[in-house]
């Protein structure tokens, strides 16, 4: 497969987002630069690969789900784009602000960027989570990064060849960041004005923050013996 080095290609891996993945990839698909959009149903219960096809995406279905990491992996084989991003499925109209990600990395200021998200508009979780991120990202790489768990990010296809298959679940942010670091490449944090559904005080909340703690704990375990 020739790889065209300009061309952007853009990763959502998805799973129940029937509410806002239409509004997601038109807002894509209204960015000049981005030429491919491809969706992976990580085997939804909706209908959110029909919803994709129809707003323009090339959608991969999966026969189970894989998590996050996982689907963003079985889409890499089919990216013809020299330069890569993952969005999460729930942005919306707000996806267009992709667009301040991709300009540094095709000026080349950048080999990968990070959307930094403005605070949450109502409380979550205890930031038990983002804290552990952030402390193991620093001891690892010596460097803060104030955005550990955003999925908004746009890079250099080769840093995808540099580092490897990513990490499966909802570590996969985590363990990017420090592989990509510690590679010697340039990050940049960019603030954007991004919405996506946010997690509550609730049963479900924090059984989606205790499954993310424990996936990053286990990216940071793995990488202490990489070392």
């Amino acid at each position: 497969m020739e790889v065209q080095t300009q061309q952007v290609t853009i990763i959502i891996p998805a799973y129940n987002e029937s509410g806002s993945i239409q509004d997601t990839i038109l807002a894509l698909r209204s960015i000049q630069s981005i030429a491919e959009v491809i969706v992976v149903n990580d085997c939804s219960t909706d209908n959110t690969g029909e919803l994709a096809e129809v707003a323009g995406a090339k959608v991969l279905t999966l026969a189970k789900n894989v998590g996050k990491g996982g689907a963003i992996n079985f889409a890499l084989k089919y990216v013809q784009g020299g330069i890569i991003g993952f969005i999460d499925g729930d942005l919306g109209k707000s996806a267009v602000e992709v667009e301040k990600l991709i300009i540094p990395v095709l000026e080349k200021k950048a080999d990968m960027t990070i959307g930094r998200f403005p605070s949450a508009t109502k409380k979550g979780g205890f930031g038990l989570v983002t804290n552990l991120a952030k402390k193991g990202i620093k001891w690892f790489t010596g460097l803060h990064v104030a955005s550990p768990l955003s999925g908004q990010r746009i890079m250099q296809r080769e840093i995808i060849e540099k580092v490897g298959p990513l990490e499966a679940g909802f570590g996969v942010e985590v363990g990017l960041t420090i592989d990509v670091l510690r590679l010697g490449y340039r990050v940049k944090e960019i603030p954007v004005q991004m919405t996506h559904a946010e997690t509550a005080r609730d049963l479900a909340g924090f059984l989606h923050r205790g499954n993310q703690f424990l996936d990053v704990l286990v990216v940071l375990t793995k990488r202490l013996f990489m070392r």
